[in-house]
């Protein structure tokens, strides 16, 4: 078995203005990151554009709606203080969401063991009818209910370590008994949401406040005495990562203390997790990340124990 990575160009046409953190250079890095001979191995598919049915799965009909007629001809249009959309947001977003949904399809056949979706914007910011925090589609969440209707999945957990909650896929999956949702995040930190008694409709969210300037030991005992153990009372038929690469210690955005050894241990015991309860089945989409550097060897490491479990 290997590894599958969904990309596209059209990743780069989501434009946003200059000086905006969530830059079309962000996925230059990450391709730079997997070009290094170590992921030739690597599947390599383009994401295709989620079918309109896909994103409704999480969004009403006149939220994908707002989305298309905000969408300028040229130029950007600021659909709030973050949120920016330009002529090829609406296809980039839909690639995100189509490469996801895709990925799950892929590793559930058994045509590769895990998948990591290298795709923009991100996802886990947007709520059922608003877009946010650089987010359009709640591409995790439409990832996880594709496989729940597509493939009649009945446990699916979604673990995001982005250093932001994320707020979006907790809205999208706050009444879906069918999965569980985790968060570790810094807090106090935007957009402020994610408190632990936040716990869903059916107690299936769990959200681990991180206190800023959080280490990697500390992340890891976190997820060790909390996160582990409430996965493996689950037991996931299938394991989705919202990758978010902001809790690096070099992340403008925040002030966590990770570093690439600290993802690279997460997304092993996440691997772990799948392995014991999932036939290993991981698919993992590409969230925050903001220090371009970084960025790119945080993916390196995450992408390389990933292609280690697959094997």
């Amino acid at each position: 078995m290997s590894t599958a990575l969904f990309t596209h160009p059209d990743a780069r046409r989501h434009e946003t203005p200059g000086g905006h953190p969530e830059q079309i250079a962000r996925i230059d890095a990450v391709e730079r990151a997997l070009a290094a001979p170590e992921f030739a191995a690597l599947q390599r598919h383009d994401a295709p554009e989620a079918e309109d049915a896909q994103l409704l799965l999480c969004h009403p009909a006149d939220h994908v709606e707002r989305i298309r007629m905000a969408i300028p001809a040229a130029g950007i249009y600021q659909l709030d203080a973050d949120t920016h959309v330009s002529p090829g947001s609406m296809i980039a977003a839909r690639r995100a969401a189509g490469g996801a949904c895709t990925a799950v399809d892929l590793v559930m056949r058994g045509d590769a063991g895990n998948a990591f979706v290298a795709m923009r914007p991100p996802g886990h910011h947007a709520e059922r009818s608003t877009p946010m925090g650089f987010c359009l589609f709640g591409t995790v969440a439409i990832a996880a209910k594709h496989a729940m209707e597509r493939h009649g999945l009945s446990r699916v957990a979604v673990v995001d370590f982005d250093v932001h909650h994320g707020n979006g896929t907790q809205d999208l999956l706050w009444d879906e008994r069918r999965a569980l949702f985790i968060s570790s995040h810094q807090m106090p930190l935007w957009p402020g949401t994610g408190k632990p008694d936040e716990r869903g409709a059916h107690g299936n969210v769990m959200n681990l406040p991180l206190a800023p300037g959080t280490d990697g030991a500390a992340f890891r005992q976190v997820y060790e005495d909390m996160v582990l153990p409430q996965l493996d009372r689950f037991a996931p038929e299938l394991v989705l990562i919202s990758a978010g690469f902001d809790a690096h210690r070099n992340d403008p955005l925040a002030e966590l203390a990770l570093g690439e050894q600290d993802f690279a241990w997460v997304t092993g015991a996440l691997c772990d997790i799948a392995a014991r309860h999932a036939s290993g089945r991981v698919v993992s989409c590409l969230e925050g990340g903001y220090d371009l550097t970084a960025l790119g060897a945080s993916v390196a490491a995450h992408v390389k124990v990933l292609m280690e479990s697959a094997a």
